[in-house]
């Protein structure tokens, strides 16, 4: 009698085993699937429109700011007006931008960019979150008149 409980006991607990075993795949599985779409950057797809600059900066190559006065983004005609300090290395500048949420730049930023050449500015397209709206943006730079 004693036995035919221990073998009722230990089939208890293999089905048990069994059923908990089967519902932790069956989670695993249901928290895989992909409900939302990534980009070729592995950036998550969503339903966001928006496409603008809400803020821009340029650092030096010592991270600090060289811009003189607040960077003008005009969302409309798709241009950054920024004017940098007097002596800056415009061969040697970080730009950083704040998009609208889920938005991403193109090309990327990567490094150092090179604003030397002022008379073709650089441009930057911002792309929606849901990858179909783009908007560029011109960079126009100009440099601080010298204090005497």
């Amino acid at each position: 009698m004693k036995i035919h409980k221990i073998i009722k006991h230990i089939a208890i607990k293999h089905h048990f085993v069994l059923a908990a075993s089967f519902f932790l795949l069956i989670s695993i599985f249901a928290g895989c699937k992909k409900d939302e779409p990534i980009d070729e950057d592995g950036l998550l797809i969503t339903t966001r429109t928006e496409c603008a600059v809400t803020n821009f900066e340029l650092l030096g190559t010592d991270f600090v700011t060289v811009r003189s006065k607040t960077a003008v983004i005009d969302t409309i005609a798709g241009t950054i007006n920024v004017e940098v300090l007097f002596g800056t290395d415009l061969k040697n500048l970080y730009p950083q931008f704040t998009l609208s949420q889920d938005a991403k730049l193109d090309p990327k930023i990567t490094g150092k960019v090179d604003f030397s050449d002022m008379t073709n500015p650089k441009v930057y397209t911002v792309i929606s979150g849901n990858r179909k709206v783009r908007t560029p943006f011109t960079i126009f730079i100009t440099v601080q008149t010298p204090t005497l």
